[in-house]
């Protein structure tokens, strides 16, 4: 079968994928953020990350510029976050409680709505198709006790592990 936008789309979105948001501050000092899957590990040593953002997003110059972001992972119930900063709105941080990153420029953490983050300094970009693949090194994180929230098939779901019993299949 060939493979179309459509169709690459509905690839990636067969499988759950964490939901982050990548902020960043633009060269005014106003927050910009995205919505992003396109995350993964790098490096342990040095601790390296990755994320893929599309090159239309209003967040990319913030990104380019600052050269430093903070990766929030998002946990359950924060899904209209991640709606309202997967859209274009220009104000996607009212209503948002956040605090400036002590390692990543003073990006915004969005603190209500993680479940962990990372705090990001960009070692290296490179424009890969429709996107920029931003390769950064993790200088802070933290983790909460919280669930996350995922991304599949097009809708954001809460992660429900099923209780597995010793010998049984999967």
């Amino acid at each position: 079968m060939a493979v179309d936008g459509g169709r690459f789309r509905e690839l990636f979105g067969a499988f759950p994928t964490m939901v982050s948001i990548v902020t960043a501050i633009d060269a005014d000092g106003e927050p910009r953020g995205l919505t992003c899957n396109a995350v993964s590990a790098v490096s342990v040593d040095p601790p390296l990350l990755l994320v893929c953002v599309d090159r239309r997003s209003q967040t990319l110059d913030a990104l380019h510029t600052s050269g430093a972001f903070v990766l929030n992972v998002l946990a359950d119930g924060a899904q209209d976050v991640a709606r309202t900063f997967a859209g274009r709105a220009e104000r996607k941080f009212a209503g948002q409680r956040w605090r400036p990153s002590a390692h990543a420029g003073g990006a915004p953490v969005l603190v209500d709505a993680v479940l962990a983050y990372a705090e990001c300094v960009v070692v290296q970009s490179l424009e890969a198709g429709d996107h920029w693949i931003f390769v950064a090194r993790v200088d802070g994180a933290e983790t909460l006790p919280r669930s996350p929230v995922l991304y599949h098939r097009g809708a954001f779901e809460a992660w429900r592990p099923h209780a597995r019993q010793v010998g049984s299949r999967p």
